[in-house]
Order: C-alpha cells, then sequence, then structure tokens
C-alpha cells in the first residue's frame, strides 16, 4: 500500500486550482485614461442648463454668435458655450456664464447650478471638482426678446 500524503498534489473538484494572475495587478489599473477638458465641458453644460432659473449660458455676444452658428446647416447647439474646464490628471475645475431668469434668488440658481454640476461631472468622469465658479452676465425680463437673430430667409 502507498502513503497517498507524500505524492503530487492532485487537483480535485473541492480544490479548484486558484487562478493565475497574468499582468501583475488589478486589470483596472492597468493604462491610462485621460478624459478631454472638452468632455467636462459638455457635461458641466448640460447640468448647469438642467437647473430651474438658468435662461441661458455665456455672455450676450457668445450667445449671438452661437444662436448665427446654430442656424447654418449643419451646425449644431454649442452644449459648451459659456464653459470652461480646466481638467487635470485627478482634478476638475470649471468657469461658467451664466444667464438667469429675472425673479429668481441669483444665490439659489448659483448653489443649484453649483451642486447639479459637481454631482454630473464627478459622477460621469471620477474626476474631483475642486471648484465651480460661476459669472452671472445677465438677468432675461420677461419682456425681453431672446437674442437670436431673425432668420434672412422666410
Amino acid at each position: 500500500m502507498t502513503d497517498m500524503t507524500q505524492g503530487p498534489e492532485v487537483e480535485t473538484a473541492a480544490q479548484p486550482r486558484k487562478a493565475t494572475k497574468r499582468g501583475g495587478g488589478d486589470p483596472a489599473t492597468r493604462g491610462r485614461t485621460t478624459i478631454a477638458d472638452g468632455v467636462v465641458e459638455k457635461i458641466a453644460g448640460l447640468a448647469a442648463r438642467d437647473v430651474l432659473g438658468v435662461h441661458a449660458m455665456g455672455s450676450g455676444l457668445s450667445r449671438t454668435f452661437g444662436a448665427v452658428r446654430d442656424r447654418v446647416p449643419g451646425g449644431s447647439k454649442s452644449v459648451t458655450r459659456g464653459v470652461k474646464a480646466e481638467v487635470g490628471e485627478v482634478q476638475t475645475a470649471l468657469d461658467l456664464e451664466i444667464v438667469v431668469d429675472y425673479g429668481v434668488s441669483i444665490a439659489d440658481v448659483a448653489r443649484a447650478v453649483r451642486e447639479n454640476v459637481i454631482a454630473a461631472v464627478e459622477r460621469m468622469t471620477g474626476l474631483e471638482v475642486v471648484e465651480v465658479n460661476i459669472a452671472v452676465s445677465d438677468v432675461k425680463l420677461p419682456e425681453e426678446e431672446d437674442e437670436e437673430p431673425e432668420p434672412r430667409i422666410q
């Protein structure tokens, strides 16, 4: 009779063989992910526009040029208008320029924009938002028309 305790290890169904990791380490840590400034600007622009009381993004001049650009066939609405992002490896900082509706609390709108932008950018990118600076460039009065030029072709 042979002693079974000194032979080679035998794999049984009760003891599966340990998987050998290749490439060293967790697959999530193999390689780099970079996020362009424009990606963060789009996310922030859409998140800011979702806040009640934000009438538009950008200064009057940029909105006028944007309205003209939007009317050009093939042109698309710029969701990054009024948004500037600086993106690092793990952090980002944002500058927003907004136009608020008349009658809303600017402080409340700014706080809501800041919260919404930070939540959206951090959730989608994993970057830490270190600051969101908001400049209110105008107030949209109820009787004012939007600053979009009339179409030349009727």
